[in-house]
């Protein structure tokens, strides 16, 4: 049982207060941990105290548990309950979960990215629940007039065995809030879990299925408007005039106008995008209605000249500069070619690779390449909004309300506490909606006519507006001695308009002799982040290579890995690699172990990849058959080690997702533009996987251990790219460089 302080000062974490109904309410810092010190507590500002969260205990013994991280499919609201609920000792069944509103005074980090969530609400979580609990034990003791060694909780239940009383949360929840919040609490040891590490059913599973309006688009108020946007055709140009005089009269037409979604008298926010900053407005009475008037509208565009934009990001205010012309991706591709012969920026060097690839007995060198990748998610990008003199009401999906807030709050010059943002359920983001122009876009227009609006992007309006995954290129070279054994390693990678590169990754620290440069290219394609960023292609090109590598060291490629992971270990290279090997290799070992590697049917063609990111380790074995000429998925193991799991189903469900994702991804979907216009607007261009090119059956498997959990949204997407790659080889022949695969003839024929 682990003893933590609750607090330094009366309002570090945890406050009290008395609700409506006599119940209790207790609020906790989402961002706080108690390995906080006073010193360090008395120079943070005074609004990291605020509350962010909070439980309330009715006098009936239901137990409310606010979720404020927007839901986006990664099942947190689900989760994140569960936590609070363990330590509150809580029958589950007599928890209710809402999903808390945008509140910046009481809630922090109110953000669905970066694989974060569970992680960084993982301790503060677990105090809000022990907290509540030991208020309700005091009380209770204080009642009975014994002490509270004695008295113990189950499942909403006070308990005094010697005398047998009892009470439930309910009866003394009222006077529990009078309570002083206790100095420390105890938390719970792993092995006395009952909630968490069990399965337990999405809250929101039965709305879903039975088609309640949970998403943005469900959305619906009296009075309300649509609105939909014309933006310019190819990246590189922008709106120049618009001729509305058919426009205007189309039924159901309201109004038509030319918008600047920001101005230029502010810097943009770090997830501002400002692909089109200027665009032109249809709104009208009926999606059907705006989408045939907009199909009326003449607009003339013109080239949009070089500009330098002011962004405020995380390290402070930067300038960005977005280059003019319209781009091509033959050429761009002929700059992937220019630059990997440049000389680049080294950002890790070990030893001296350079001598020793000059003296090497052979050297292996690969080039991988990748293409922009559009989010395309289920559920267009949309938003409510209602904007008066008085407030801006804003309802939608969105995976940053708090950072769009400031943003909104920017481009109406109205001041925070009139924003207010209410979060629906999203279908579909993973990095989308992290951008959240089109929240601004429906705030603007909701302004301009004075009236309820929603905003609703086309297919074509999303796929074709930017906010790509950026297209990359890598270069891998090694040396291997007499003996075939690797002696050194290289890696120069850079891409349009980013690097993937993560330096200090594996196999840095394996390897003497290693280095790692980039290179990146501006564009005025805008990017964004997409599942796993920059992870998503630089993992399935190094695990492609070190397959090759070991093919050549004469080496099982698992066993290749592992003795790499056995030296990061026991004797690792420099003193910034930024994985634990021991866990690194506890998955491959997992997953050997699990897909009887080394007992082949000569008739499955096997692909193995593992890779660390967000925190978090994945393995897989992808086996494959070849059935009437063509590559058939059979089957995939995967193992993976994200520290303690708090929903076992949740978890496998969000790891199989990211599987079948990533194999899709890597398979089939490409951007590709000519002359600044994106060649792919709808799913009869951009391809995705389909269900009978999914693996037929995906076994998953979690390491056991007490780790404190780490993220799973992400990791599983990246490394199974490798492994399908790898597969593709032992069942064709011949290995794939670039994505996506089903371009490579040599392939699939």
């Amino acid at each position: 049982m682990k003893v933590v302080k609750t607090k330094i000062g009366r309002r570090s974490f945890i406050k009290s207060s008395l609700v409506t109904g006599g119940g209790m309410m207790i609020g906790f810092n989402w961002l706080m941990s108690c390995d906080m010190t006073e010193t360090k507590i008395k120079a943070l500002p005074k609004e990291w105290f605020d509350l962010n969260g909070f439980i309330k205990i009715g006098e009936n013994g239901l137990v409310t548990i606010m979720s404020p991280n927007p839901e986006i499919g990664q099942n947190i609201k689900t989760s994140m309950p569960m936590i609070v609920a363990e330590e509150l000792d809580v029958n589950w069944d007599n928890v209710i979960v809402e999903q808390a509103p945008l509140n910046t005074d009481l809630f922090k980090r109110q953000i669905a990215g970066g694989s974060q969530s569970i992680r960084q609400g993982w301790e503060s979580l677990r105090i809000a629940g022990a907290t509540a609990k030991t208020m309700l034990i005091k009380a209770a003791a204080e009642t009975w007039g014994v002490p509270t060694n004695e008295i113990k909780s189950i499942e909403g239940q006070i308990i005094h065995d010697k005398s047998g009383k009892k009470l439930g949360y309910g009866q003394i929840a009222a006077k529990a809030a009078l309570i002083d919040i206790p100095e420390e609490v105890k938390l719970k040891d792993v092995k006395d879990f009952k909630i968490i590490g069990t399965s337990r059913k999405n809250v929101d599973g039965s709305k879903i299925v039975t088609g309640k309006p949970l998403f943005g688009l469900d959305y619906k108020e009296d009075n309300m408007l649509i609105a939909m946007l014309v933006h310019p055709p190819a990246f590189g140009m922008q709106l120049k005039s618009i001729d509305d005089s058919e426009t205007k009269h189309m039924p159901g037409v309201k109004k038509v106008f030319k918008m600047k979604k920001h101005l230029d008298k502010y810097s943009l926010g770090g997830l501002d995008n400002d692909a089109f900053n200027e665009v032109a407005v249809v709104v009208g009475n009926s999606t059907w209605e705006v989408m045939q008037a907009k199909k009326t509208l003449k607009c003339n565009w013109e080239m949009a000249p070089e500009k330098s934009t002011e962004i405020e990001s995380w390290g402070g205010k930067v300038k960005v500069k977005t280059p003019s012309g319209l781009e091509s991706s033959d050429d761009h591709y002929k700059i992937f070619e220019l630059m990997s012969k440049k000389g680049s920026k080294v950002v890790r060097k070990d030893g001296n690779p350079d001598k020793i690839f000059k003296n090497a007995t052979k050297v292996i060198e690969r080039t991988y390449t990748c293409p922009f990748l559009a989010h395309n998610t289920l559920e267009p990008m949309n938003f409510f909004a209602n904007v008066t003199d008085e407030k801006a009401i804003l309802v939608g999906p969105i995976q940053t309300p708090e950072i769009m807030e400031k943003s909104v709050s920017k481009r109406l010059g109205m001041p925070l506490e009139k924003i207010d943002i209410q979060m629906t359920r999203m279908g579909g983001g993973f990095g989308r909606r992290l951008y959240g122009h089109f929240l601004t876009e429906a705030a603007v227009i909701s302004k301009e006519m004075k009236q309820p609006v929603k905003l609703i992007y086309t297919r074509e309006d999303d796929m074709t507006q930017g906010t790509y995954r950026p297209s990359y290129h890598a270069l891998y070279r090694a040396a291997l001695d007499e003996n075939n054994k690797l002696i050194a390693f290289h890696v120069k990678t850079g891409g349009i308009p980013e690097s993937p590169l993560a330096a200090n990754r594996f196999p840095a620290g394996a390897i003497d002799h290693y280095k790692a440069e980039e290179w990146s290219q501006p564009s005025n394609i805008t990017v964004g982040a997409f599942r796993a960023p920059r992870s998503n292609f630089i993992a399935g090109a190094e695990q492609s290579f070190l397959d090759e590598v070991a093919e050549a060291a004469g080496k099982d490629p698992i066993d290749f890995r592992l003795e790499l992971l056995e030296r990061a270990e026991k004797n690792p290279v420099g003193k910034n690699n930024d994985y634990e090997a021991s866990r690194y290799a506890g998955v491959l070992k997992l997953v050997k172990e699990k897909a009887e590697w080394g007992s082949e049917n000569p008739n499955i063609y096997r692909g193995t990849a593992a890779y660390f990111c967000h925190n978090s380790y994945v393995a897989n074995v992808l086996d494959m058959v070849i059935e009437n000429g063509s590559p058939i998925i059979s089957k995939v193991y995967c193992a993976v080690d994200c520290g303690i799991v708090v929903n076992p189903d949740a978890a496998k469900n969000l790891t199989e997702g990211g599987i079948v994702d990533g194999i899709g991804h890597a398979m089939y979907s490409q951007i590709t533009f000519k002359d600044g216009k994106p060649e792919q607007n709808n799913f009869d261009g951009y391809r995705l996987i389909r269900h009978n090119e999914a693996p037929k059956e995906i076994e998953v498997h979690f390491v056991k251990n007490e780790i404190d959990p780490t993220g799973l949204g992400e990791p599983p997407f990246p490394p199974i790219m490798g492994a399908m790659a790898n597969a593709l080889y032992k069942a064709t022949g011949s290995r794939v460089y670039n994505q996506p695969f089903v371009t490579d003839k040599t392939i699939l024929g």
